[in-house]
């Protein structure tokens, strides 16, 4: 078996991890670590594992190298910023999967743009499905993993950007996203009575962090501009991210599906739905998967193409146990399901 620690389980996407790589058939979980909640039962922090004899009792450690030792993989789920001291102690034979931006962005002035502080450096992107990115992620050591809402958009726009047939110099795109997607801490503005039957805009005017590797992913893909304007939403339920994206094109919106259909055609996880039938973040619930649709309002000339994904799973843990997968030869589908839990 292939040993795993997880350094940050105490959050939404740390439990998410335990929950996965207890199902796996090559991953044994051997550690945990948390801040504040170091010495607690895993049990007492996410109730959910208390009929699991094998994993209720174990204790969440500090987190430093010292408690992530021994084991041949780590995945960190830590507050953006923190990961890179973390790593420099870590014995350069462990494997790594960092669940944080830190080592998304390939420009430093990006990264002081949109996060600030010390710039750590980049990883290879650990978005499979992206042209060509399935063997990087393979042959490597270290993987950044994606952001969701990156996630969600990067897979919407990638096959037609690489096709030419849209103009990504003027994409617009809307997200709304579950509350879990903040993480899991006590703010104001996740309160019950703030987000219950409302719908709220944030981090507005291309301010959102996520922007920056949305265009650099993208970017790279093309030699044409890429230039998103990204409008973030708090939706007001646990989780689920519904994204449309909407940019220009000349190209029939049969063309546009045919294009789509062909880049995800043997994707497990990537699903282009039948014509007519809208992405919902309730049939990806639970899973891995991503829903896709396009639609052409020829009366502007502009593609809508809209995506739903679990944010905690193809968003996040799902996405850093697929990693993981081809980091270690295992199949890519491993632990993983493209099947949602609705409703």
């Amino acid at each position: 078996m292939t040993t795993v620690a997880i350094a940050g389980a105490s959050g939404y996407a740390g439990a998410e991890l335990i929950r996965l790589i207890h199902a796996h058939p090559s991953f044994e979980l051997t550690a945990i670590t948390a801040g504040s909640l170091a010495g607690k039962r895993l049990a007492e922090v996410h109730p959910q594992f208390s009929a699991q004899s094998d994993l209720a009792d174990l204790i969440f450690a500090d987190t430093t190298a010292q408690a992530l030792a021994g084991v041949d993989l780590v995945f960190l789920a830590l507050p953006h910023g923190t990961s890179g001291a973390l790593i420099a102690e870590l014995p350069s034979s462990v494997k790594i999967v960092d669940l944080g931006a830190d080592y998304r962005l390939t420009d430093a002035a990006q990264w002081e743009k949109y996060y600030g502080g010390s710039y750590a450096g980049s990883f290879v992107y650990g978005l499979p499905e992206l042209p060509g990115r399935r063997s990087q992620i393979a042959a490597s050591t270290q993987i950044a993993n994606p952001g969701c809402y990156a996630t969600a958009i990067e897979l919407s726009l990638a096959p037609l950007i690489a096709s030419g047939l849209v103009d990504a110099s003027d994409a617009v795109i809307v997200a709304a996203s579950g509350t879990s997607g903040a993480g899991r801490r006590a703010t104001a503005n996740l309160l019950a009575s703030e987000i219950a039957g409302s719908i709220s805009a944030y981090k507005v005017g291309g301010t959102h962090q996520h922007t920056a590797e949305i265009e650099q992913e993208l970017q790279s893909l093309t030699d044409s501009p890429v230039a998103v304007n990204f409008t973030p939403m708090l939706a007001p339920m646990p989780r689920g991210i519904l994204a449309t994206i909407s940019v220009k094109s000349a190209a029939s919106e049969s063309e546009l599906r045919a294009v789509l259909a062909s880049a995800y055609v043997d994707e497990p996880f990537v699903q282009v739905l039948p014509e007519g039938q809208l992405p919902a973040t309730a049939a990806t619930l639970g899973s891995n998967a991503v829903h896709l649709q396009v639609a052409k309002d020829d009366r502007t000339s502009r593609v809508t193409i809209i995506a739903a994904i679990d944010n905690l799973i193809k968003g996040a843990s799902g996405q850093a146990v697929q990693n993981a997968n081809l980091m270690f030869g295992f199949s890519e589908t491993a632990g993983l399901t493209a099947i949602g839990i609705a409703p």
